[in-house]
């Protein structure tokens, strides 16, 4: 009986300590007087959520925060036994990078009734979620506005070199993220929606989700350039990876030429968006063409600000959080297209990436 004893025990032990390896900071949630914050990410292995909670690790630490970082690992019963369990725990205050727009509402829901707080980022929580209370916040960027960078920048690509697009013509391949995922959505319409304002005619004569790894898409790369060789003048992926991938697949199949004076050693451009520093630095190596900057350090610094201020009792409407401004007019994308929670949101700019870009110069 003392040995079954000990070991429920020792399991026990153990789960505890499984779930409390995300945790940083001696305090418990429900003790001290340290502010406790929670971190739940969708999953961290995509280079722009590592960048996120990377710096809020960083501003956790410059503020004293006992942050609790959970990774549901792209599964959404995952993050809501994660957020769950932390508001069991005594957890109220939380940044949110969620697992599907969908689960927003009921993970509010369920912060509100423990009169807690939530920012989110990169994918959007619903307008019915921001509504649950005006603890809750969107600190994120415009996808729209992204894919549309992404159509200047093609756009500007073929301005400076109109041999490459005879009769204004771009036949992509482009690469998409998670199916039916807000920036998929969102950057493809603007994309075509700014290659058309450009007075370009545009092509897609492939289409398909690469769900947003460089693995995935130089594959899908690699089977597109069998069947479309000779017919591309442009590769536009929906993340810094995918491209990568599809910039390692174009040079395996011998797409390089010796002059460089387009901005790429390929044959044709491939650009992407984030603005990774592995982006940049292939550009610097004249592989990748361009990208444009999804601002993780701003969006998660506009997220972890505004719940800190929440936490500390510093929040006003109104507050700028981590130097972005609170949005005061509606735009075209959801949430912020709803006048009603429009103070609610935090709207990081996209940033076009060339090499003439100060971006580009400084990283």
């Amino acid at each position: 009986m003392k040995k079954l004893s000990l070991v429920l025990m020792v399991m026990l032990l153990a789960s505890t300590l499984a779930f409390a390896s995300g945790q940083q900071g001696g305090a418990s949630a429900g003790g001290g007087s340290r502010i406790q914050i929670a971190l739940l990410m969708r999953n961290i292995d995509e280079q722009f959520l590592k960048d996120y909670s990377d710096n809020v690790r960083k501003l956790a630490a410059e503020k004293s925060v006992d942050l609790n970082v959970q990774d549901a690992r792209s599964d959404s019963a995952t993050q809501l036994t994660q957020l769950q369990t932390l508001l069991n725990q005594g957890y109220k205050y939380f940044v949110i990078v969620p697992c599907v727009s969908e689960l927003s509402e009921q993970m509010n829901q369920l912060i509100q009734e423990k009169g807690g707080a939530a920012a989110y980022s990169n994918i959007q929580p619903t307008v019915d979620s921001l509504k649950v209370g005006k603890n809750f916040f969107f600190a994120s960027s415009p996808e729209f506005v992204g894919g549309r960078y992404q159509g200047q920048l093609i756009a500007d690509y073929f301005d400076k070199n109109p041999a490459k697009a005879p009769n204004k013509t771009v036949n992509m391949l482009l690469i998409l993220g998670q199916l039916g995922h807000p920036a998929q959505v969102n950057r493809e319409a603007g994309l075509l929606a700014e290659l058309k304002t450009r007075g370009y005619t545009v092509n897609v004569l492939a289409r398909d989700t690469a769900n947003w790894t460089p693995d995935q898409s130089q594959q899908k790369m690699d089977a597109w350039i069998a069947a479309y060789r000779g017919q591309f003048n442009v590769v536009a992926a929906q993340n810094d990876g995918m491209a990568l991938g599809a910039v390692e697949s174009l040079i395996q199949n011998g797409f390089t030429k010796s002059d460089t004076s387009d901005g790429t050693l390929l044959t044709v451009p491939v650009l992407g968006i984030d603005a990774t520093q592995d982006a940049i630095n292939s550009m610097k190596e004249n592989k990748l063409y361009a990208t444009v900057l999804q601002d993780a350090v701003g969006q998660s610094a506009a997220a972890f600000d505004v719940i800190y201020q929440i936490a500390t009792g510093a929040y006003k409407p109104g507050n700028a959080a981590g130097g972005t401004p609170a949005a005061t007019t509606p735009i075209d994308e959801a949430p912020a297209n709803d006048a009603s929670v429009i103070g609610q949101c935090y709207l990081v700019p996209f940033v076009p990436v060339d090499k003439n870009s100060n971006y580009y110069k400084t990283h």
